[in-house]
């Protein structure tokens, strides 16, 4: 008898995804079993997940169901971290993911960061539920930041592929692996949750949950959500505030079939932190920030009259900017519904719609305003409205189960850069970003707008071919298309007659993944994972880093005829060893980068020059290694150590100069890394302590600058009250965050890198913080 098989078909030069891993705490369900896979079921949340007396917070600790070459991130893990902690931050924990932030929390979009293993964020593959959620950028011009999309409070599990990502993944930047991201669903019992979180700098979170429980017979249920966070920075003045709402129902339908509704809703006005460059942070301090709210300060400075220590430095105008601001507010929404339409055949779909309103300021002191005013405060708004479906269906017939599914989306980008007057000194009221009082603009010095459709094909075979082992080959087809570019071009202001206009296309229709999984013994795994993987063009504002980014339109026309889109061939291979006392893992990786495009910058940062220049191939090697011991009851120690050696693969020239790029190391990411996590359990009291250390990251890209290497550590106790009257699991919790106080370089390359030397691109890490929460359910 003969089997249909696609894998025979694709084996002769293709590959296949990585099997996703259940979370923590949940049994693994094997294709053979229905065909079905959580990780694979984009409607298909798994209940939340409540932490148990007997279980081990360590990150790759029992109950730690990894698979493959994703790892599971489970909601005990998350909650070790203090309320409000963005998503990316809680990541760090894993081998290989570098991320820092200039706020204790990571919730800056402005000033954080993160990489896994040596991929940018705005590399990898973010997804919500099955909703992709597109570049992790700033100006997220095809999607929204993960911290704006989803209360941490609310995600049950994460799993993150740090191969080459599943081919099923909706996202069109997905070079270097994928964070598939899963909220909690309605509890069944009618009830909720409070939460009241106080810190350091007038740090304070409110969270509020209420949950309907099951509604009628057929299962009927809702949760709806509400958290406020407000607080001071650590340095300079200003706060960080953020609003957002939640809201998911679950409609049960026969043979296991779910529909499920959701919309969530964010409003965030954030004072940021003044951009330095390394000579500033090393001359001025790491307490130096914006003039706000001293507005006579910042306008003498703009005249040329300094004051502080700040007179004595040679580029005092760079370090005396008013104030910088950033406001969004973001909707998302959607359906999910998976269908078991027959024992062997099951559809799953989504359908999504988003928009986001964004917009940044900065007070310049480069251009006066009309009225004589030295300063004038630069707003750029930004906004993308766009909606799509995922739609596949998956069949099981013997030992294989094949997957077959497409993705659409149309996406609408527009991007322009005001310049508002500031009032002469004593004649009015500052315009501010948080006031939001911009009135008229006397110049509109860009615009820009983008339309971008895509589509993307996907199908792959899953084939059981022993029961302790798992073959998978598959491809996905990717075609996208976006057209735009000016809008608006002040052409005194630019020195420009025409700004970048006109479309680009990226397209591929096979890139193939292989993958599979071998238990050839009783609690030990070998798996390998190889993939090939394109990024899409990016797309944003005049002089921000994409390819529409160039000076103008004959150098964008110059462009389209030898750009080419950045793309890679990743290879994974790992050993995993796991029983209820040990828990290890061995992963050797290696990536070969062609045409990687690379922001160049120069210039101040309110009026940067910078060009899109294929700096060509990298080549990256690898080695994550990590192992959790329980020598005792209660008592989980975790290690993990992570080596990566990524070097460019040629010299390029920049404007009839050649800088020897080839051999360099790639910016931005420490080669190697360490990270350690002690927990320990009595009864209801719970107390963890972190170390991690990060060496040092370059700079520059001719690596003639660099931010030093240096330790972090923080710790954190909890204890369980219990039950008292109507309350449910009353807890307190305590974290204290940079335990010995390190000062250290955090993000860094916000504004851009530089070819070589300084540039005002860097950020300070905070100083010892100090965070405390109490909870309860009802």
């Amino acid at each position: 008898m003969i089997r249909p098989c696609l894998l025979t078909v694709l084996m002769a030069g293709s590959a296949l995804s990585a099997l996703p891993a259940a979370a923590w705490g949940r049994p693994v369900v094997p294709p053979s079993h229905g065909g079905r896979h959580p990780a694979h079921v984009a409607a298909r949340p798994a209940a939340p997940y409540r932490a148990s007396s007997d279980e081990a917070i360590a990150v790759m600790g029992t109950h730690a169901v990894s698979h493959g070459a994703v790892q599971a991130m489970s909601r005990g893990v998350m909650e070790q971290f203090v309320q409000g902690t963005s998503p990316m931050k809680m990541l760090s924990r894993l081998p290989g993911i570098n991320f820092v932030s200039n706020d204790p929390l990571g919730v800056d979009t402005w000033g954080s960061s993160l990489y896994m293993r040596g991929f940018m964020q705005q590399q990898l593959g973010v997804t919500l539920d099955g909703v992709p959620l597109g570049a992790q950028d700033y100006y997220t011009y095809n999607g929204q930041s993960i911290n704006f999309a989803i209360l941490s409070d609310n995600i049950d599990h994460m799993d993150i592929s740090q191969g080459g990502g599943a081919v099923d993944v909706p996202a069109t930047t997905n070079l270097g692996g994928a964070i598939q991201i899963y909220s909690a669903d309605p509890s069944d019992r009618m009830g909720g949750k409070v939460a009241q979180m106080f810190g350091s700098n007038k740090a304070f979170r409110t969270y509020v949950r209420f949950d309907s429980g099951k509604l009628n017979r057929s299962g009927t249920k809702f949760t709806v959500s509400y958290a406020r966070s407000d607080g001071q920075k650590w340095k300079g003045a200003g706060s960080q505030f953020d609003q957002q709402v939640n809201a998911k129902i679950v409609q049960p339908l026969a043979a296991e079939s779910r529909i499920t509704a959701f919309f969530n809703w964010n409003d965030a006005t954030q004072f940021n932190y003044a951009d330095q460059s390394l000579d500033m942070l090393r001359t001025l301090g790491h307490r130096n920030d914006y003039y706000y709210p001293d507005y006579t300060r910042a306008y003498l400075a703009a005249k040329g009259q300094f004051s502080g220590e700040i007179a004595n430095y040679p580029d005092a105008l760079d370090v005396s900017y008013y104030d910088g601001v950033t406001h969004a507010s973001d909707y998302l929404g959607g359906l999910n519904l998976r269908l078991t339409l027959t024992d062997r055949l099951e559809w799953n779909s989504v359908v999504y719609g988003q928009a986001e309103n964004h917009w940044g300021t900065w007070t310049s002191p480069y251009t006066p305003s009309p009225n004589g005013a030295p300063l004038s405060e630069q707003l750029i708004v930004a906004g993308n409205q766009r909606f799509g479906l995922t739609s596949a269906l998956r069949y099981s017939l013997g030992h294989h189960t094949i997957e077959g599914g497409v993705w659409y989306e149309n996406n609408r980008y527009d991007i322009d850069e005001f310049q508002y007057a500031e009032p002469l000194l004593g004649q009015g009221v500052p315009v501010s970003g948080v006031l939001g009082n911009f009135g008229t603009p006397f110049q509109h010095n860009w615009g820009m707008g983008y339309s971008t459709n895509t589509f993307q094909f996907h199908l792959q075979d899953s084939y059981r071919v022993l029961p302790n082992l798992t073959l998978r080959a598959g491809f996905k087809s990717l075609l996208v298309t976006t057209a735009g570019g000016e809008t608006a071009n002040d052409a005194a202001y630019n020195g420009q007659d025409n700004l970048p206009n006109g479309s680009l296309t990226t397209a591929n229709g096979f890139l193939p993944h292989f993958n599979a999984e071998w238990r050839f013994l009783p609690n030990h795994e070998l798996y390998f994972d190889i993939s090939k993987n394109m990024r899409a063009y990016s797309y944003g504002g005049y002089q921000l880093g994409s390819a529409w980014g160039v000076s103008n339109q004959a150098t964008f026309d110059q462009l389209k005829k030898t750009i080419k889109p950045e793309s890679d061939w990743v290879y994974d291979v790992g050993y995993r060893y796991t029983t209820p006392l040990i828990v290890g893992s061995l992963n050797l990786y290696h990536a070969d980068f062609s045409n990687r495009l690379q922001s160049l910058t120069a210039g101040t940062i309110i009026q940067p020059v910078s060009t899109v220049v294929n700096v060509g191939g990298v080549s990256m090697y690898g080695v994550d290694a990590a192992l959790t011991v329980n020598p005792i009851r209660n008592l989980s120690i975790s290690n993990s150590v992570s080596y990566n050696h990524s070097t460019y693969g040629n010299d390029i020239v920049s404007q009839g100069t050649t800088y020897a790029l080839k051999g360099k190391k790639v910016i931005d990411y420490p080669q190697f890394m360490y990270k350690a996590n002690l927990t320990y359990r009595f009864h209801g009291a719970e107390a963890h302590f972190d170390a991690n250390y990060s060496s040092k990251r370059y700079f520059s890209y001719v690596n003639d600058m660099s931010v030093a290497g240096y330790w972090m550590t923080s710790m954190g106790a909890r204890y369980r009250f219990g039950n008292y009257g109507v309350l449910r699991n009353l807890t307190v919790d305590f974290n204290v965050y940079n335990l010995f106080n390190t000062s250290y370089i955090s993000q860094i390359g916000e504004n851009g890198f530089p070819l070589t030397g300084d540039f005002q691109s860097a950020l300070a890490g905070p100083p010892r913080q100090y965070f405390g929460t109490i909870s309860a359910e009802f």
